[in-house]
């Protein structure tokens, strides 16, 4: 109400700014106190005197202007005709005003007062009319991009403190010099002149219609641009009421409007309103609220009605983290533009959909956890392969740590997990000096820990103690491959990495244990001299049918990572193939020359290689594989 009170008294007032506010008015060494002269009673004031000269003066300029008294007048701008005529009906109005306030000193019910008003009343309406005009005629060249191109807001108030005298105007458009487009010049033209007919009017007591004139066609502008970046003033019903694909496309919208808004729309209506009402910070700070308030305020309580309505889950985190970052990145930039008392609502809805977001981001992340703990399936997966469980946690949790700095915001106030509930080897987990904060870095620790406890869980539904250690090495090298890629990397750090990395190797050694060991030992660790060639048929046989029975059940394998996959095949034929070439070599002419010789030498040392070789690429498409309850990949 303060600042409303404020503009009548500006608005209303019949003195306007001082000659200090006036860079364009004339000298004013005329208008000195009445009391350094002396009258006769047979010769006219000083101050009539000067009011005389100045109707002269005026009179025939104001009236030539008139749209009421000629045609050339109605249809013609001023501006537009002459720059260099509209600066000289500028000063006569200085003039005249100057020259109505000194006489009204001496006698304030003079008819030359009563006849400098009517003229004066009637140079206001032409610039009344100019001003509509130059801002209605220009709206192409005095949008908020050619204005941000044009200029930036410090730059327009540092570059115009320079200029205050009578010819401020041509120096701006100059001051641009013969680089600048067309665009820019015509812009860089209007803007001056907006700016000098609001400083007359003001001066003149005139501000109430200049300012009236101005946020009616700029706030319009505003509106429209908000209306035509996609963003729509939407009621909490509505939202509530939406189906999320829609709520989403909306969103979308919004991301890209708000970076339009911030850095175009309302920063180049901030340089405008700078320009056109510099001498005056009151109207400068009104005109800039009144038109910009209802445009913010639609596109700045959207996030705000998005946290409060939508239904929390999961999935819908990762729109609400893209809202929460365009929020704080453009922070700085919307506090500046937004700077005054009198935009303080504008802050506060901003601040307010900060903090709403980050409520329900918070609920989203406690719901994937308690989603995550109460995942029950038992399941196994065929041939020891990737769980579907741990390919969409993973690329959840790679997807959160790319809002890892936010988020560092975000869960900066929520209890981190306690630290009885993780293992020693957690502890330290980021051992860089440039890794966020070790708050965040447990989190995403915690959370790969409750997903590996849940592994641990289903490997147990293995029948075969071979297959849960692969299903386990499968995973864990999964987990670690996609740590290794993203930004949990820098998260967790390189001492997670690594001790992650010797359990994998741990694992598939396990594995290959278990589920090869009774192959490997049914060759001779050491032969005697001299072997009965029924022992060695006997040792043949028992290498057939160990080898075609771990093929057999082996072969529905599959390791997905190659790397992990090639470690395992050389493993194992490391330990197989070399004992049995050498008892092949050693023996095969002795079974050879014997009847039924194929049933008991089945396998070459290549017939066991090749088949070695085609190990673990397995039956399995995981694509196939049934989905978690939430899927981040679709999320994108």
């Amino acid at each position: 109400m303060a600042r409303r009170i404020g503009m009548r008294e500006i608005c209303c007032s019949p003195k306007g700014s001082s000659k200090s506010d006036t860079p364009n008015s004339p000298s004013t060494s005329l208008f000195s106190s009445p009391s350094r002269f002396s009258f006769s009673p047979s010769r006219p004031s000083f101050s009539a005197s000067v009011m005389n000269r100045s109707l002269e003066m005026a009179e025939p300029m104001i009236m030539k202007w008139d749209p009421n008294t000629t045609t050339f007048a109605k249809v013609t701008s001023l501006f537009y005709e002459n720059r260099r005529e509209a600066k000289d009906f500028i000063k006569c109005v200085y003039n005249l005003q100057k020259a109505m306030h000194f006489h009204s000193m001496e006698n304030s019910k003079s008819d030359k007062l009563v006849r400098a008003q009517s003229l004066m009343q009637v140079a206001v309406k032409r610039l009344q009319k100019e001003f509509y005009q130059i801002l209605s005629m220009n709206r192409a060249y005095l949008d908020p991009e050619s204005i941000t191109t044009v200029s930036s807001r410090t730059s327009t108030r540092s570059s115009l403190s320079e200029f205050e005298d009578e010819e401020d105007d041509d120096r701006i458009v100059a001051v641009a010099g013969e680089s600048i487009s067309e665009v820019e010049d015509v812009s860089n033209v209007a803007m001056a002149d907006l700016k000098l007919i609001a400083e007359c009017m003001i001066s003149s007591g005139y501000a109430k219609e200049c300012v009236k004139i101005y946020n009616v066609i700029r706030k319009s502008i505003i509106d429209e641009a908000i209306y035509k970046l996609g963003v729509e003033k939407l009621s909490s019903s509505q939202v509530h009421k939406m189906d999320w694909e829609v709520l989403e496309l909306k969103i979308k919208d919004w991301l890209r409007a708000v970076d339009v808004a911030v850095k175009i729309l309302f920063n180049g209506e901030r340089i405008l309103c700078d320009h056109v009402f510099l001498s005056n910070d009151s109207i400068r700070e009104s005109c800039f609220t009144e038109i910009s308030k209802d445009g913010s305020m639609i596109l700045f309580t959207f996030p705000e009605i998005v946290a409060k309505n939508c239904k929390k889950s999961p999935e819908k985190v990762f729109r609400l983290l893209d809202m929460y970052t365009a929020i704080v990145e453009h922070w700085p930039e919307i506090e500046a533009i937004f700077s005054s008392d009198s935009e303080s609502i504008t802050r506060s809805q901003v601040l307010t959909s900060h903090d709403k977001l980050g409520e329900s981001i918070r609920t989203g992340l406690t719901e994937f956890e308690t989603v995550l703990q109460k995942e029950s399936s038992k399941t196994p997966i065929a041939g020891g392969g990737i769980h579907y469980l741990t390919i969409d946690v993973m690329d959840y949790i790679t997807l959160l740590a790319d809002y890892s700095s936010v988020l560092s915001d975000i869960l900066a106030e929520s209890p981190p997990p306690a630290k009885g509930s993780l293992p020693e080897s957690y502890f330290g987990i980021a051992d860089s000096h440039e890794s966020p904060a070790p708050a965040i870095s447990l989190r995403f620790a915690w959370l790969i820990l409750i997903l590996l406890c849940k592994l641990d869980g289903k490997a147990k539904h293995y029948k075969d103690s071979s297959f849960a250690y692969l299903f386990l090495a499968n995973n864990l090298r999964y987990i670690s491959i996609k740590v290794r890629s993203s930004n949990l990397k820098y998260l967790l750090g390189e001492n997670w990495l690594s001790k992650h990395e010797v359990k994998v190797k741990k694992f598939a050694s396990n594995y290959e244990r278990l589920g090869w060991s009774h192959v490997i030992e049914s060759l001779p660790s050491q032969e005697p001299p001299s072997m009965a060639s029924q022992q060695v048929k006997e040792i043949f046989k028992r290498f057939n049918s160990s080898f075609e029975q771990a093929y057999q059940k082996h072969s529905m394998c599959v390791v997905t990572d190659s790397n992990l996959r090639d470690d395992l095949k050389i493993s194992i034929a490391e330990k197989i193939l070399p004992a049995y070439r050498e008892f092949y070599d050693k023996h095969k002419n002795t079974i050879v020359r014997e009847r039924h010789s194929a049933h008991v030498v089945k396998f070459s040392p290549e017939n066991v290689e090749n088949q070695l070789s085609d190990l673990f690429f397995g039956p399995i498409n995981l694509e196939s594989c049934l989905s978690f309850e939430f899927s981040p990949l679709r999320l994108r």
